[in-house]
């Protein structure tokens, strides 16, 4: 399982448009590659259909080279709908994999099993499949019921945890916070690791 997030970062909502239109792109490919894609945590543009940010969460034997396609910075090529006069027509957005936790970092989490419980089918309020992870050190605290097997959720909860501990500790560093703007706040524009043209997004070679 790896964990993917696209970012507009601070672009005006052209960009954040082209989240959502990479949301999309990013889906149909992963269906065509056989890879499980689940997106965990979004946030709403200021227009309709827009995205500021999303976290995804890839399964499947090729979800390592999707993630890392969709890594880095990356471009739209397009005539803006919202303002036809302007003169930009490209616009950038992001894309980050998030590392892998530590090897140790399971040891220091305190895993418990609960019921699983809202909508999520069949297999809901039949087995305690959901877990709730807490990192004894800091506190961070998680609640996994999307997957049908507790291993699946234990998982989860974990990448989930590590990535909160990292974003800790950005914060809590002023050099890990630089390099946190670099990406969440000043997304490279130029060379793009992915290029997309038109209103639908199409992909160029």
């Amino acid at each position: 399982m790896i964990l993917l997030q696209l970012s507009a970062a601070q672009g005006p909502e052209e960009c954040a448009l082209a989240v959502a239109k990479a949301l999309k792109r990013l889906l149909e490919e992963a269906a065509e590659r056989g890879i499980e894609a689940r997106v965990l945590e979004q946030e709403a543009g200021e227009r309709p259909a827009t995205l500021r940010s999303v976290l995804l969460a890839l399964s499947g034997e090729k979800a390592e080279r999707l993630a890392e396609a969709w890594s880095g910075s990356l471009q739209w090529i397009c005539v803006s709908p919202y303002r036809p006069a302007h003169r930009r027509k490209n616009w950038f957005f992001g894309g980050a994999r998030f590392a892998a936790p530590e090897a140790n970092l399971e040891s220091q989490i305190r895993f418990e099993t609960l019921r699983s419980s809202g909508p999520g089918g069949q297999h809901v309020n039949t087995t305690d499949s959901a877990v709730r992870a807490t990192h004894l050190a800091s506190g961070i605290s998680v609640k996994v019921q999307s997957e049908r097997s507790q291993h699946a959720n234990k998982r989860l909860a974990l990448l989930l945890i590590a990535r909160r501990l990292a974003e800790q500790a950005e914060q809590a560093s002023d050099a890990l916070r630089a390099e946190r703007r670099l990406f969440h706040h000043q997304v490279e524009r130029g060379n793009p690791r992915r290029t997309f043209k038109g209103e639908r997004f199409e992909a160029l070679l």
